[in-house]
């Protein structure tokens, strides 16, 4: 497959860490796309569930009175409370029985006879290798299988043989993904696990390396044995154990170390979790290097794509906590690790950007951590795969981001009908509608009233016009004033005026209709009778 180019068809790379959600629905709206499913399945599911000692609210069995309508719009509401459960537990929402349940569709191949297939097309060619038994779930991946190994030539050394199909991921052009993968045993470095032979297809890639019977990093927290199933190991948080701080600062400072090289030479990795970190004695070594390779999505991608911020290949190594952004951490007492925390999980950290590998390392909680390395670090890539691998890494990021960005839309979304289907929005909206209507009522009604006055008064004060402002007189009455202008300083134009006006003698020589109303001053006695010659008869 070229780069860039489509899966071939009716081969679908699907995300299996998508989230799933589930919702109950009445008989009588069932859809093409939707499942039906019995109590008996429910029941089913829940047996096998019981694995991971988690207690899972499985609304109880009834044997009489179980087709009675409020019997069953209880148990509806029961199980839509189950779904809710499992649906938001990342184990058990990852796991292949949830998968097969809620998606019958995408997920009813059996990958262990697939694997199987494969595994035997490539010991035709490879005749030294020999299958002792499948280690049967072991790993939470669905598309990814283990087989214990034993090579003919030492019978008596255990080997892990892990098969995986494609990823949505998968960006790298076929003979840059097969030359890649055969490069892995190549790779030498004090804390990456060696891979001891590697080979690609055009559709999967197998990968075998030698049996730890220790196990990985959460086998230690969880006390666990690495060949139980992933559930079982690995499904009660109960059963998990904190780590003293020496090897708190020890193992950090050897993932970081591991990461940083793999980030200097141009290899993309992207899958730091505690099952993917094989101890060795006190050394702590990186699996599953060819997980990037092969497109498979990270264990905790639901986390990080909720984060725009964390959008490069670098920050989404590790796990995110249960509540992000954190404000929340250990005593002062543990001033080293606090300042790591704060420094990947704060608020500030979660809105600009979490620290890369080179800055972690020199934080006091690591810098102060001697490695004695006698292995010197080798991992040659050819300078083509390099610039594939950086066109490849561009194109996972690329998808990323447009994945958090419809995220952020449909989360803005949501809480837009949230709000606006609320019950105090809903009153605000009737209190600003009654409002609006109140105030465009009262505006009718002055309009009306204006035009009736002005249809009433238009024969009169429609040709008038304006007041002049050295007019002084005000009253009630209707005045018709005639004057004449000035002659000259000693002489005045006679003027004709109703009682209580003004001497309108500086007024231009014009008649017209004047209405103003009558000021206190001219109905006052004492006022000069020079201003009002019709003063006195008031």
């Amino acid at each position: 497959m070229a780069f860039m180019e489509k899966p071939p068809a009716g081969k679908v790379l699907l995300d299996d860490t998508a989230p799933l959600s589930a919702g109950i629905e009445a008989s009588q709206s069932l859809h093409s796309h939707t499942i039906v499913r019995r109590y008996s399945d429910f029941d089913l599911l829940n047996s096998s569930l019981q694995i991971s000692g988690l207690s899972l609210p499985l609304p109880p069995k009834k044997l009489i009175g179980n087709m009675e309508r409020e019997f069953i719009a209880e148990r509806q509401k029961g199980l839509q409370r189950y779904l809710d459960v499992i649906t938001t537990n990342h184990l058990l929402a990852n796991c292949e029985l949830v998968k097969k349940f809620l998606d019958p569709n995408n997920y009813s191949a059996n990958y262990t006879e697939i694997a199987l297939q494969q595994v035997s097309m490539f010991f035709r060619s490879e005749p030294k290798w020999e299958v002792v038994e499948p280690l049967k779930d072991i790993g939470w991946r669905i598309r990814k299988r283990y087989f214990l190994m034993k090579s003919k030539n030492q019978p008596k050394e255990r080997l892990v043989l892990s098969w995986a199909d494609l990823g949505p991921d998968k960006y790298l052009a076929d003979k840059d993904f097969q030359w890649l993968i055969r490069l892995l045993p190549s790779c030498s470095h004090p804390h990456i696990y060696r891979v001891t032979f590697s080979t690609a297809s055009e559709s999967s890639a197998l990968v075998i390396r030698t049996f730890n019977e220790r196990g990985t990093l959460r086998d230690l927290i969880y006390k666990a044995k690495p060949k139980e199933p992933f559930l079982r190991k690995y499904g009660s948080p109960k059963k998990a154990q904190g780590l003293e701080l020496a090897h708190i600062k020890a193992f950090g400072r050897q993932i970081l170390e591991a990461l940083k090289f793999l980030h200097d030479k141009g290899f993309p990795y992207g899958h730091l979790h505690a099952s993917n970190v094989m101890l060795e004695g006190d050394t702590c070594r990186l699996l599953d290097l060819e997980n990037s390779l092969l497109g498979l999505p990270s264990f905790y991608r639901p986390y990080f794509s909720q984060l725009r911020r964390i959008n490069t290949w670098e920050r989404v190594e590790g796990r995110p906590p249960d509540a992000v952004p954190g404000d929340r951490f250990p005593p002062a007492r543990w001033e080293a690790g606090v300042s790591v925390l704060e420094a990947v999980l704060s608020p500030e950290a979660c809105k600009n950007g979490a620290p890369s590998v080179s800055r972690l390392l020199q934080m006091p909680l690591f810098s102060d951590v001697f490695l004695a390395n006698s292995e010197k670090p080798q991992f040659k890539i050819p300078a083509k795969l390099k610039e594939a691998l950086k066109v490849a890494k561009e194109c996972i990021e690329k998808r990323l981001v447009e994945e958090q960005k419809l995220i952020h839309q449909h989360r803005r979304l949501t809480k837009a009908k949230s709000h606006h289907g609320s019950e105090e929005e809903r009153r605000r909206r009737k209190i600003l509608a009654r409002k609006k209507s109140k105030r465009s009522a009262l505006e009718g009604s002055e309009e009306h009233s204006a035009k009736y006055s002005n249809s009433n008064n238009s024969g009169k004060s429609s040709c008038l016009p304006p007041v002049p402002p050295t007019t002084l007189g005000v009253c009630h009455e209707r005045i018709d004033i005639t004057a004449t202008p000035r002659t000259s300083p000693s002489t005045r134009g006679s003027t004709t005026s109703s009682p209580g006006c003004a001497n309108t003698s500086s007024l231009p020589a014009s008649v017209y209709e004047w209405y103003q109303p009558r000021s206190l001053t001219q109905l006052h006695s004492e006022f000069p009778e020079r201003y009002f010659e019709a003063s006195r008869n008031l």
